[in-house]
């Protein structure tokens, strides 16, 4: 089985190695030597996703064919009788720009049968159709697929397939899927949740045939919770269990209830009222994630919140308040990590936060990851 021999890799790394890929293309003369790449995983943790925004955020193409709902002519093409020959017809959504450059994903490669892996051979080795097309060169060639252990519809795939592609395992990464989920705007107390329950975030031990947590499904339970005002609490739990099943909800929603007890962070920020740093640990989870949430929400009263977040800090243990500071200044932008790195670790207080938590920090390798902006 190829599950067995994979080698694995986080979301973050799969989206430098693809834009190693396409920076290669854009150098070679022989693209046929930059190898397809076949990405394996479970259902639901994100691998067109990924392929997706970064073409998105790249500015290049996406084709994304499902070649489970595929016929063998939609590959190869349709033959078509004229006079004394046969032609044949291509499928329009084969890039023909010859200077185009982008990412055609063959998703869910291991759910379609023998005959479409054939239809699909060519193109994936070759990089053309016979004499009929040739792929431009500023094109990667990628298909993704679940694993036979993963209960989903898995044909094998062909050893001379297989040999071709550079077979990568994607997991379920909860730092990665952290950064991704601040920049979808999913919901604070979710990521929160997920951080004090991590054996949570991706869970495929009970029932497969029914809701269970993975990736997919948080962001989904995500859009509910932020609809909130427009479903009753009974409607949303129910909600919750039917896209993680029930045992996931059940701590979520505990973890929900509590996190209203918390004190106001806005206030806290704000200097009105005294420090409290909640006890219990789904609590402080809840805390720190709220903080580096609500912190650059008030411009205006920026040299008053951040001292006060520092301070906050101070009164925090080191494994929180590195965490806290950390979220604090990741953001989708460069220029707006570097603003928030230069206004937290150059105010005057964080002189004190260093000096209780600064080994901590380094130990970490913080200063690694506050230059790091989320892919």
């Amino acid at each position: 089985m190829y599950s067995a021999r994979q080698v694995s890799i986080t979301a973050n790394e799969l989206t430098q190695f693809l834009a190693l890929q396409l920076k290669l293309l854009a150098q070679t003369d022989q693209p046929r030597l930059v190898a397809p790449v076949m990405l394996w995983g479970p259902p639901g943790v994100g691998k067109s996703t990924i392929v997706r925004e970064l073409c998105q955020k790249e500015g290049i193409g996406f084709i994304d064919i499902r070649l489970a709902q595929r016929e063998p002519v939609d590959i190869r093409g349709l033959p078509v009788v004229r006079d004394d020959h046969v032609d044949w017809l291509l499928s329009g959504e084969w890039p023909r720009d010859p200077d185009s450059r982008g990412i055609i994903l063959f998703d869910e490669l291991t759910a379609a049968d023998r005959s479409l892996q054939v239809a699909a051979y060519e193109i994936i080795l070759d990089r053309r159709l016979g004499d009929l097309y040739q792929l431009p060169a500023g094109w990667l060639v990628m298909a993704a697929g679940n694993r036979s252990n993963d209960r989903a519809v898995a044909y094998t795939m062909s050893s001379a397939l297989a040999n071709r592609f550079c077979h990568l395992e994607l997991t379920a990464d909860l730092q990665s899927w952290t950064l991704w989920a601040r920049q979808q705007g999913i919901d604070e107390a979710l990521i929160a949740f997920l951080r004090y329950q991590p054996q949570c975030f991706m869970d495929m031990e009970n029932d497969l045939e029914r809701g269970w947590p993975s990736p997919r499904s948080w962001e989904r339970v995500s859009f509910y919770l932020q609809q909130h005002t427009a479903l009753n609490e009974t409607l949303l739990q129910k909600i919750i269990c039917g896209l993680v099943g029930p045992g996931a909800a059940y701590q979520l929603i505990a973890f929900l209830n509590a996190r209203a007890e918390l004190p106001d962070v806005q206030l806290m920020l704000n200097g009105k009222i005294p420090i409290q740093i909640p006890e219990r640990p789904d609590m402080l989870f809840a805390f720190c994630s709220s903080l580096s949430q609500q912190l650059w929400q008030s411009p205006t009263m920026m040299e008053t919140r951040i001292g006060r977040f520092l301070e906050i800090g101070v009164a925090m243990t080191s494994d929180f308040a590195t965490l806290t500071l950390i979220d604090s200044i990741q953001h989708t932008n460069n220029d707006e990590v570097q603003r928030r790195s230069e206004l937290l670790l150059g105010h005057k207080k964080f002189v004190q936060w260093s000096d209780k938590h600064g080994q901590h920090f380094d130990a970490l390798q913080g200063a690694t990851l506050l230059t790091d902006a989320p892919v």
